[in-house]
């Protein structure tokens, strides 16, 4: 068993167009710049958004490295994903209302939860599918 450890766990993405994915997820999503860092040709190397105490980390999408071997995007697998952020928010229904109003497709409407919370899922505008909900997880097993 391995020694314990703490941790945070940040999902990582890349865009085709990076500065325009930051725009948009701030006005859909609501996150904030917490740092950009350029790259060749008008690309971002590295950026990392804030939204409460989360945190996503995203670039654009590059073609050599050993890290670009091990993503692709969206589009190049027809849509399906491996992996879909939830993001725990105080109200579902107002980011569920500025996602649509940024044109985010609703992949399954604002709903009650079984286990309790509110949410929604849709997908952003180049693919990725997240998830949003007041359900917390950690505050449901206190």
């Amino acid at each position: 068993m391995p020694a314990a450890n703490s941790g945070t766990m940040i999902p990582c993405l890349a865009y085709r167009d990076a500065r325009r994915a930051i725009e948009w997820l701030g006005r859909a999503f609501g996150f904030q710049p917490h740092a950009v860092y350029d790259g060749a040709d008008g690309t971002v190397a590295h950026a990392e958004l804030t939204l409460g105490g989360g945190m996503v980390m995203l670039g654009s999408m590059a073609s050599e490295g050993p890290f670009a071997k091990l993503l692709v995007h969206p589009d190049q697998i027809a849509g399906k994903q491996t992996q879909a952020p939830y993001i725990i928010v105080d109200d579902a229904d107002a980011t569920y209302a500025s996602a649509k109003a940024a044109g985010a497709e609703i992949l399954i409407d604002i709903k009650e939860e079984s286990y309790g919370g509110r949410g929604f899922t849709c997908r952003d505008l180049e693919g990725y599918v997240w998830n949003f909900g007041t359900y917390d997880p950690r505050a449901a097993k206190r």
